[in-house]
């Protein structure tokens, strides 16, 4: 086999062995709904166009990338500190980058049912945050998000339910500019979203556990 092939094959399966694993991120702890923090200071706008919010789910063999689009959100801030924030997701905005027909025709509308998302009765989801603590790395408490700086928690309500949430994040405050980066991992059943859920379905069991990206830009209002 000439050296061109051979790279070739270890490059697509490196591709393929990595489309059969589950993504990794930080362990979110999940909670009961907590006050929301009271927002004062200065405002940062979301920008809607270039902020993504990706999701990740996987079975046996195989992963399921998504994203969606905010609708809108803000961010508060006091004094270089974080004092609260809203966003809202378009649950509607779905899309999955597998543009194969079969994810398209058939994965789509599953996810958009009542079997996960429910998006004709529930269009929106939501994070309102209630604390945003320092975060320091140790042998104990780590975050695969390169710079994590904060520890945020927030209320997030999916399908009608309403769970608080925390997780490690990089934000960066520049002057008139924000950047939020996070990686970490939620229960999917936490938001009565059991589909799929039995191992006992073998090659047709779904994880519970769902992955998270975001990747936030905002600018002083």
């Amino acid at each position: 086999m000439k050296l061109h092939s051979i790279i070739l094959a270890l490059a697509l399966g490196t591709a393929l062995a990595s489309c059969n694993q589950a993504p990794t991120g930080d362990k979110a702890t999940i909670g009961d709904k907590q006050q929301a923090a009271d927002a004062s200071g200065q405002t940062f706008v979301v920008d809607t166009t270039s902020s993504v919010v990706q999701f990740t789910g996987n079975g046996v063999g195989k992963n399921h990338p998504g994203t969606f689009k905010l609708l809108s959100g803000e961010v508060a801030v006091a004094n270089n500190q974080i004092t609260g924030g809203k966003f809202v997701i378009d649950i509607k905005s779905l899309e999955l980058k597998q543009q194969e027909e079969m994810f398209q025709t058939k994965l789509k509308p599953h996810l958009l049912s009542g079997d996960f998302f429910d998006a004709e009765k529930f269009g929106t989801a939501q994070f309102e945050i209630t604390k945003v603590e320092p975060f320091k790395a140790d042998g104990k408490d780590t975050s695969l998000v390169a710079g994590a700086n904060f520890s945020v928690s927030g209320n997030f309500t999916l399908k009608g339910v309403t769970k608080n949430i925390t997780f490690p994040a990089r934000i960066e405050l520049n002057g008139n500019d924000m950047e939020t980066e996070a990686n970490f991992n939620i229960d999917r059943r936490q938001w009565q979203m059991n589909y799929g859920n039995d191992k006992t379905l073998g090659d047709k069991f779904i994880s519970e556990t769902v992955n998270i990206e975001l990747d936030l830009e905002a600018k002083k209002k």
